[in-house]
């Protein structure tokens, strides 16, 4: 590996997700791929704003986004989907959606929780009594909402360690708590919020110790298979299925860099290494934020947001922190979701609190407000302009 991408790889981690980035450069600007711009009942100025995004010095090469109303959808993209080919991003292309992973884990354990195998107060004791002593308190309703105090294992030097001598290491992804094993809360569980990778984690081993099933048999049960998903998965290695929108490391001068594989997902797995479609992601976030999923006793648990608090990278509008969803309040509503980043990507899928309209938006290139504030700036107000061309005539 390069020197620069493995720089890169150390920042796959928790506040770090965001600090290795992927600037991109307007190499990557071109026109609207077919059916955007032009397109019977597309908005030229949203199609516009795409470009604008593409077309500044650090933004991504790409940008795919995708509007769904009442079952009818409208793609904008902008730029390219592989800088190799030109190829345009697509509405099937694979991709890897980083943290929005979480919501996935999210909906594993409330779903278990409506079944009356979890319940939002079992307690890390209860269920995983071998993990440190110090953690037995930590609530599920703790972990999903990020108010644990579990310390974060993507930012323990020795897995950093690992992960830049060997970026496509294999890690056993249920023992990657044990590199912070040795060290206390960061704080009384349920009195701060803290993104942390490590807590999406205990949430997937909570699910099985539950279930006695793996948590990959799970995600198959209770999301993919419910909502129709057939083009997502959770793998461990570092390849992605075909076609898949390549992400990069954008750094000028120097020429973009394909990072797209140079990972390994095993580090991440709960906590960030889904890969989906920009089709299916509006799928899962309609079926997830919306009331599809959940009971609506849990839902009502789901949704109860702390103000304030927000996803990595922030989403677009005022952000508060619910059980693995956010609330975005835009100036022109309320749209339920998550997002996420990641060498070679950055992510946002929201729908309205019914379920009936989405919107996903993807970028290929990684920010964030620790790598790149500007961009991300500017990522979220496009964002919130395609937010509320989404909720027009509501």
């Amino acid at each position: 590996m390069p020197t620069r991408v493995r720089r890169h790889r150390t920042g796959l981690s928790a506040a770090a997700l965001g600090t290795l980035l992927a600037p991109a450069q307007a190499a990557g600007a071109g026109p609207a791929g077919a059916g955007t711009g032009g397109h019977p009942g597309h908005d030229e100025r949203l199609q516009r704003q795409l470009e604008r995004l593409v077309a500044q010095e650090d933004g991504p090469p790409g940008a795919i986004a995708v509007l769904t109303r009442d079952g009818r959808t409208q793609v904008y993209t902008a730029g390219v989907g592989d800088l190799a080919t030109g190829r345009r991003p697509d509405l099937d292309d694979h991709m890897r959606v980083a943290s929005i992973a979480k919501a996935y884990s999210g909906a594993v354990a409330l779903r278990l929780v409506d079944r009356g195998l979890l319940s939002l107060d079992d307690t890390i004791g209860e269920r995983l009594p071998a993990l440190p002593p110090d953690w037995h308190a930590v609530t599920l309703r703790e972990l999903l909402q990020h108010t644990s105090g579990l310390p974060d294992f993507s930012a323990d030097p020795e897995f950093l360690r690992i992960l830049q001598a060997d970026p496509r290491h294999r890690f056993d992804p249920r023992t990657l708590l044990g590199f912070v094993a040795d060290e206390p809360l960061l704080f009384r569980p349920g009195t701060l919020y803290e993104y942390s990778n490590s807590d999406n984690i205990a949430v997937a081993l909570m699910a099985e110790a539950a279930t006695g099933r793996r948590y990959e048999e799970l995600l198959e049960e209770l999301v993919y298979r419910p909502l129709g998903l057939r083009e997502t998965s959770l793998p461990l290695g570092y390849r992605l299925p075909r076609p898949f929108l390549h992400g990069y490391d954008v750094s000028p001068p120097a020429e973009p860099e394909d990072v797209s594989e140079a990972i390994g997902a095993s580090g991440v797995w709960a906590s960030g290494g889904i890969v989906s479609t920009p089709r299916e992601l509006g799928a899962f976030i309609r079926g997830y934020g919306g009331p599809a999923l959940l009971s609506e006793a849990t839902r009502k648990e789901q949704l109860t947001f702390r103000p304030g608090d927000s996803s990595e990278p922030a989403g677009p509008g005022t952000n508060a922190a619910g059980l693995a969803i956010y609330q975005y309040s835009t100036r022109c509503g309320v749209l339920h979701g998550h997002t996420g980043n990641f060498p070679g990507y950055t992510q946002l899928a929201a729908t309205t609190p019914d379920g009936t309209r989405s919107l996903t938006f993807s970028i290929n290139t990684q920010t964030s407000k620790g790598n790149k504030p500007a961009l991300l700036a500017r990522l979220r107000t496009v964002e919130e302009d395609f937010a509320c061309a989404l909720l027009k005539d509501r």
